[in-house]
């Protein structure tokens, strides 16, 4: 009797024990369906770093990459005026609390502080002072890579692929 008692126990316990490794299997798959490009592929020549950013399934193009050394995700936004920069994040970031302004985002007009990144980086391509926003509508943790940035790259689109070269 204790042994049957016993081996229930053990099996409810591998049960458990299964469960959560598959559900660290997928929460796994599922982040790099969102983001594939958590280390992007980046490439030297002829003096042009390149980065390749391959599509998430929705089809945006989602980076690993860094700002004042701290690691961030960006969502590519060419729809973006600048860099925004998720309020919350500022600290965390090394980033200061400028003038404030206006803008008129797809969400409508907001309030935000201006700021300025130091060192923005995705992959081995690295831009110095980048005009950004702190937005304080932003709950998420991902950043809004705009054209503040992505003015001082070339970049080109090739089936489910973006190419980033540094000019």
């Amino acid at each position: 009797m204790q042994q049957s008692k016993m081996g229930k126990g053990m099996l409810i316990v591998a049960w458990i024990i299964g469960l959560g490794l598959l559900t660290l299997l997928f929460d796994d798959q599922l982040a790099k369906q969102f983001n594939p490009n958590v280390e992007p592929i980046s490439s030297f020549s002829q003096g042009v770093q390149e980065v390749r950013l391959k599509q998430n399934r929705a089809g945006h193009y989602v980076s690993g990459g860094a700002i004042n050394g701290q690691p961030v995700v960006f969502l590519l936004d060419t729809g973006a005026t600048h860099v925004s920069v998720p309020m919350h994040l500022a600290e965390q970031l090394n980033l200061q609390k400028g003038r404030a302004s206006w803008v008129q985002t797809a969400n409508g007009r907001l309030q935000v502080a201006q700021t300025n990144i130091q060192r923005l980086s995705i992959g081995d391509i690295q831009l110095d002072n980048v005009r950004a926003n702190l937005n304080p509508g932003f709950k998420e943790n991902e950043i809004l890579l705009g054209m503040s940035a992505l003015k001082q790259l070339e970049f080109s689109q090739k089936g489910e692929w973006l190419i980033l070269r540094n000019l």
